[in-house]
């Protein structure tokens, strides 16, 4: 089976890159695609045309997007809706029209209004208005779900969508300005800690609450789906409903994570909020019921999983410069 991994360079496309290899190794008749963004610009059609005619794919994974946090997406909204939607329409037409019947898409928790109800179900989607700070993000997803399911309908093909919480972990951002919370939270307590300072300041009231995924739980998760044969999914997906969440089930307020993020650390100063930032959605849980009913749930905590991260954190420390 030759599956091409789009995004391999990602932390979520990385984890799934290293799942799968681990596959290979162990026996399984698997060949795993992969091109740089040097080697393949995903945003160009003809680029990716080319690439999809001469390597016979069967299976595709798009882990590939343009993603970061509110200061990011706030910044270079046009920069976000416009590549989003560019390697979705690219891969995920070029896919079909070179014959892949499978491909799994990789989404995010935005797409959901910011007013659906808590937990949110998958059927919450295009019910209501969504968070403005990640509006252009949250649009080019509903897009990729949205190609998925036509392509699914018209073509007959098996498109999919996982639509994932926040996730962390080895492989995150950690740019102090474009980064998504709990990198960021990680890298300012970690700063503060060398340079003895008493305080740290994080962004809004710390009200907040958000749902927190590793990514080794989501490639799992992916892998998951990906797999399920046609009529379990569909059965789960009530057949033109092409996504499914992936989640822990349980959140947290941004104020707490901060706690806890520091405990791991070691950081014993002060923690003070910026209330002049914006807080964003002030929840943001997903139902995973779905997922639960087909025998997947996550398995690391979100302690252990800010620990592994910061000892990658120490590790790596390209990241830190």
């Amino acid at each position: 089976m030759r599956i091409y991994v789009a995004g391999h360079r990602g932390m979520v496309g990385g984890a799934i890159l290293g799942k799968l290899e681990a596959r290979k190794a162990a026996g399984e008749s698997i060949d795993v695609i992969t091109r740089t963004r040097e080697e393949l610009n995903l945003t160009n059609q003809a680029e990716v045309g080319d690439f999809m005619a001469s390597e016979n794919l069967d299976v595709v994974i798009l882990a590939a997007a343009k993603v970061g946090g509110i200061h990011a997406n706030n910044t270079y909204p046009a920069d976000f809706i416009y590549e989003n939607l560019m390697i979705e329409c690219n891969v995920i037409h070029q896919a079909f029209a070179n014959g892949v019947t499978r491909l799994l898409q990789l989404g995010s928790s935005c797409i959901y209004p910011k007013a659906a109800a808590q937990p949110m179900k998958e059927s919450a989607l295009l019910t209501g208005i969504l968070e403005p700070t990640n509006e252009p993000y949250a649009i080019a997803k509903i897009a990729g779900i949205k190609l998925c399911e036509s392509y699914n309908r018209q073509h007959g093909v098996d498109f999919r969508s996982v639509m994932p919480t926040n996730l962390y972990g080895p492989g995150d951002n950690f740019h102090p300005e474009n980064s998504h919370v709990l990198p960021a939270l990680l890298r300012r307590f970690h700063e503060a800690k060398q340079s003895g300072a008493e305080e740290v300041t994080i962004w809004g009231s710390g009200e907040p609450r958000r749902e927190f995924l590793h990514v080794q739980d989501m490639a799992d998760a992916s892998l998951f789906v990906l797999e399920l044969d046609r009529a379990t999914y569909e059965a789960n997906t009530l057949k033109m409903l092409s996504h499914i969440n992936v989640g822990t089930g349980s959140d947290i307020s941004i104020m707490d994570l901060a706690r806890l993020v520091a405990n791991v650390i070691g950081f014993k100063g002060r923690i003070l909020n910026d209330t002049s930032k914006p807080d964003g959605t002030m929840r943001k849980l997903m139902d995973v019921s779905r997922l639960t009913e087909m025998g997947w749930r996550a398995q690391i905590s979100l302690e252990e999983g800010v620990a592994q991260t910061y000892e990658w954190f120490l590790n790596s420390p390209h990241i830190r410069s």
